[in-house]
């Protein structure tokens, strides 16, 4: 069972979540902006749904929520009534917004990828404690160190010397019961001065991704929730070699890292991306995570395959893989390797609204 809970004084709009929140297996509380924070100091939510009609009491909330060291891996919601100050709310640490005043069926449609992200980041918590000999290749030099805990997205290892947030490391070891040896990249999440660090992997094969998926479910001491929910109420309007734009009531948060599969007749490509920009209840636009001119290539294929049919619409699911994800120097590099206008569009996000946004769309398009 997920766990959620719900800051508001608005009753109707409270009862209406409660209501969506237990169609999507998740069980919630209500409770004031004061006393929801006692709340998350003695208890892990999965999700944490904040109204914005009381701006300071939902900021307070947000600020002690990321505070807590149980943060990680909770999913944010805000309410709110003013379109204007949508920027300033996901600054705040939003990772959803749901427009008020709304229906339960627009709360049900908007909070989609709410559940399938709910579903990843605890799956992807499941974690099986070690005491493995662990060698980190870091700024060039090999380490030894003890690894501490395993999951699907990451592990926790502790280096003989203090390592770096922020830093790219590998991890070379060997799992109990297997003959063969990982490496496996990442990035420091962040680093204690011990020598402690977390790790999230990047750039994993999809055959050392399912392995891994198939040993912490056989290890992990609880089992790990159902796989995750693809999003499925998409429409491809906007598709370049490096990107594209996605309309959806639900888009996934700024900043996720989601798999994109796309079928038109019998050709399928899968992708993984990046959310750069996410516009509530509309749309997002997604940065491709190309790291291979292979990659590159089933995108251009498939590219090429479209623009010989004019007409045909694609079929597209969305699946999300982790709630933050770093940017790898590939991913950065790209961007100007490819002379990609979309590419551009979405570096400069920030500075425009969703309408001066949009209408920068359109022109590409013409």
């Amino acid at each position: 069972m997920f766990h959620a809970i719900l800051v508001s004084k608005d009753d109707e709009s409270a009862a209406k979540l409660n209501t969506v929140l237990s169609r999507f297996g998740i069980a919630s509380s209500s409770c004031g902006y004061t006393e929801s924070v006692g709340q998350l100091r003695k208890q892990k939510f999965d999700a944490v749904v904040v109204d914005f009609d009381d701006p300071q009491g939902a900021g307070h909330v947000l600020e002690n929520l990321h505070r807590s060291p149980d943060a990680n891996g909770t999913v944010t919601v805000a309410l709110l009534r003013d379109k204007a100050k949508v920027r300033e709310v996901f600054g705040q640490g939003a990772h959803f917004i749901l427009y008020k005043p709304f229906s339960i069926s627009q709360a049900e449609a908007s909070l989609r990828a709410v559940k399938a992200l709910v579903m990843r980041e605890r799956r992807s918590s499941s974690r099986v404690p070690l005491q493995l000999p662990i060698q980190l290749k870091w700024q060039s030099k090999l380490i030894d160190g003890i690894l501490l805990d395993l999951s699907e997205t990451g592990m926790d290892v502790l280096a003989a010397q203090p390592l770096r947030a922020s830093s790219p490391v590998s991890g070379i070891f060997k799992l109990p019961g297997e003959n063969t040896e990982l490496e496996l990249r990442g990035e420091a999440a962040w680093a204690n001065p011990n020598g402690e660090a977390g790790v999230q992997f990047v750039d994993l094969s999809e055959k050392v991704k399912a392995s891994l998926k198939q040993w912490i479910a056989a290890n992990a001491t609880e089992a790990p929730p159902p796989d995750t929910q693809s999003v499925t109420n998409c429409k491809l309007t906007d598709l370049t070699l490096g990107g594209c734009y996605v309309e959806t009531e639900s888009p996934f948060p700024e900043s996720s890292g989601i798999t994109l599969c796309l079928r038109a007749d019998k050709v399928e490509v899968e992708v993984d991306g990046k959310v750069r920009v996410a516009h509530p209840g509309f749309g997002m636009g997604i940065e491709f995570a190309s790291r291979t001119p292979e990659e590159r290539a089933q995108v251009e294929k498939f590219i090429g395959f479209l623009t010989a049919r004019p007409g045909l619409l694609p079929d597209l699911s969305i699946t999300p893989r982790a709630l933050t994800t770093p940017d790898s120097a590939a991913a950065e590099s790209q961007a100007e390797a490819l002379d990609d206008p979309l590419l551009e569009l979405l570096s400069r996000h920030a500075s425009l609204n969703q309408e001066e946004f949009l209408e920068e769309l359109r022109r590409q398009r013409s």
